[in-house]
């Protein structure tokens, strides 16, 4: 839509917009030039012209054009009122072009669509007040001459004129009412993407960054209970690839560049490389017979990443993980399974989002995802996703 009192309408933008109305006047004042019959007729035609051209840039400035549209009016009616002449040909009892009234209802149009609720009431009654202005002027002129021998259908005009202004003012509210929807329905979008995309960053900040975090907590803890275990390396690790997240993560909320590490050509060997930086037990099962889009590879290795995660954070006496990777008609299936026994307090604590973001993760993938204990000990998560 177009803000209200916008001054920011570029050029092009209010060509497209008002060229049928410039079109429109321009052929009416046309007509009603060739329709003037005496020399001084042409004397209203500057006016018509100042009058049509604000009409159409009206949209720029709504009110203050719809100010000087009014007062042009009125000039108009004073001149003309001056010289003698009547405005021809009239639409109504004496003092207003076709053209004249085109320009005020387009006017009132656009000042009650885009200008507040009191300027758009004023900016109307400032405009009628003009034609009402324009008719008492030029009726002394035109009186004598053509009702000299029949009297003016008053009523006639009268309901014509009431119904060109509810014309105009309706034209106004109906495409207000559409912009205001069309305002609400564009923020309720907005509102939706800055959702979404504050739950991708959650996502990959827990993610990707927790990952690491655990795993220099786990290596932490590991060096207090024994300390001739070199674990300065591996911290250091954790914390490097934790730091180029944050980068990643960084990079994406300032530019929108992809957050956490695109999947390589190999999706078996970037879950061997997680299975390898984890420090547990994996045994590794891959039977993959169709292509995995580097999207969903990435999606893959995230619940990977958090599935290993979990383990280490919630789990003690883990002997072996379980990862397995198959695809067939398809459906590509990923399953996870520890046989590990709950450890209470987890390492570093708990947010409870872990579980949450992959299912949302699967969900918007279009695929189905289960969680839980396994028996007689353990946790098993299972996860299919659809591979087109």
């Amino acid at each position: 839509m177009y803000p209200v009192e916008s001054t920011d309408l570029n050029w092009r933008l209010l060509a497209k917009r008002q060229w049928p109305l410039a079109l429109s006047l321009t052929f009416i004042a046309v007509l009603e030039t060739t329709a003037i019959s005496t020399g001084l007729g042409w004397w209203q035609l500057p006016g018509v012209v100042v009058i049509c051209v604000i009409a159409v840039l009206a949209p720029r400035r709504p009110f203050d054009a719809a100010l000087a549209l009014a007062f042009a009016i009125a000039c108009v009616a004073v001149y003309m009122r001056f010289l003698g002449v009547a405005i021809t040909p009239h639409l109504f009892w004496s003092g207003a072009s076709i053209s004249m009234a085109g320009a005020a209802m387009a006017t009132i149009a656009i000042v009650v669509r885009e200008a507040s609720r009191a300027r758009a009431v004023v900016g109307t009654v400032l405009v009628l007040g003009a034609m009402a202005t324009a008719e008492v002027l030029g009726w002394p002129i035109v009186a004598p001459v053509e009702y000299r021998e029949w009297s003016p259908d008053a009523f006639g005009f009268s309901i014509s004129a009431s119904v060109l202004v509810i014309l105009s003012v309706g034209t106004g509210l109906y495409f207000r009412a559409r912009d205001n929807e069309r305002a609400s329905q564009l923020a309720a979008s907005v509102a939706a993407a800055q959702n979404a995309e504050r739950m991708a960053l959650a996502r990959e900040l827990h993610d990707v960054v927790a990952h690491y975090v655990t795993a220099i907590v786990v290596h932490a803890q590991a060096g207090q209970l024994n300390r001739e275990v070199d674990v300065l390396p591996a911290i250091a690790s954790s914390g490097t690839e934790a730091l180029t997240a944050m980068r990643r993560l960084v990079g994406t909320m300032r530019d929108g560049s992809s957050a956490g590490p695109a999947a390589s050509s190999s999706l078996m060997d970037d879950v061997r490389s997680l299975a390898a930086e984890s420090g547990l037990p994996v045994r590794l099962s891959f039977d993959l017979q169709d292509a995995v889009p580097q999207e969903l590879a990435r999606s893959v290795l995230r619940l990977v990443q958090e599935s290993l995660t979990n383990t280490q954070k919630h789990a003690s006496a883990v002997s072996s993980v379980d990862v397995a990777l198959s695809s067939s008609d398809g459906v590509l299936r990923l399953g996870v399974e520890d046989d590990g026994v709950a450890s209470g307090v987890p390492v570093g604590g708990s947010g409870g989002y872990g579980l949450v973001g992959m299912r949302e993760r699967v969900e918007l993938l279009g695929g189905e995802f289960s969680a839980g204990r396994r028996e007689p000990t353990g946790w098993k998560v299972r996860a299919e996703l659809p591979l087109a």
